[in-house]
C-alpha cells in the first residue's frame, strides 16, 4: 500500500511540475515570437526590405488577404463610376512585393498591432492579431491577420501570412 502512494504522488508531482516547465519554455518562444513581430513592424516603419525578408522561412510562402464583403460594397458603392469593377475578394502577393511596395513610396507607413495572442509547443506557433496599416495618418485598410511560424536553428520565421482586408473608403488625403 505503501508502495502505491508513493508511485502515485511521485506521478502527481510530475503531473504538477509539467505544466509548470512547458509554461517557462512557452514564455521565453513568446518572448522571442513577440520580438518577430515588433521586428516585423520596425522594417515597415523603417522601410528595411533585408530585415524584412529575414523574418520569413522562405521566399515563396503563403501571402493571401481577402477583402470583407462589407469593404467591397463600401467600394463600389463610393465609386465615380458604378460600372467600375469592385476590388478582387482575395488576393496575393509576396513578402518582398509587400515590402518592396512599403520602400519605394514616399510616404510614411506603420502597421499598429494589438490583440495579439500566441498559442505555440516551443516549436511550432499560431499567431492572431488585429492590425490597421496606416500611410501617413491615413488608415488605409484593417483586420485580422494570422501567421504560422516555425521555430528553426535561425530562431522564429514566418512560415505563412493571411488576413481579412477592410479598406478605408475614403479617398487619401494628398
Amino acid at each position: 500500500m505503501n508502495k502505491l502512494l508513493a508511485a502515485m504522488l511521485l506521478a502527481l508531482s510530475v503531473f504538477i511540475t509539467s505544466p509548470q516547465l512547458v509554461y517557462a519554455q512557452n514564455t521565453e518562444g513568446k518572448a522571442q515570437i513577440e520580438k518577430v513581430i515588433e521586428d516585423f513592424r520596425a522594417a515597415i516603419v523603417n522601410k528595411d526590405q533585408e530585415g524584412f525578408l529575414k523574418l520569413f522561412l522562405k521566399e515563396d510562402i503563403t501571402w493571401a488577404g481577402t477583402t470583407t464583403d462589407a469593404s467591397i460594397a463600401r467600394l463600389y458603392a463610393n465609386r465615380p463610376q458604378p460600372a467600375m469593377k469592385p476590388p478582387p475578394k482575395f488576393f496575393t502577393m509576396s513578402p518582398r512585393k509587400f515590402i518592396n511596395f512599403i520602400a519605394e513610396d514616399k510616404a510614411k507607413f506603420d502597421e499598429k498591432i494589438s490583440n495579439v495572442r500566441i498559442d505555440s509547443d516551443g516549436d511550432v506557433a499560431q499567431v492572431w492579431f488585429d492590425y490597421s496599416l496606416f500611410n501617413g495618418e491615413y488608415k488605409e485598410n484593417w483586420g485580422k491577420e494570422s501567421w504560422q511560424m516555425l521555430r528553426t536553428d535561425d530562431g522564429w520565421k514566418i512560415a505563412a501570412v493571411v488576413w481579412s482586408n477592410e479598406v478605408n473608403p475614403t479617398p487619401r488625403p494628398k
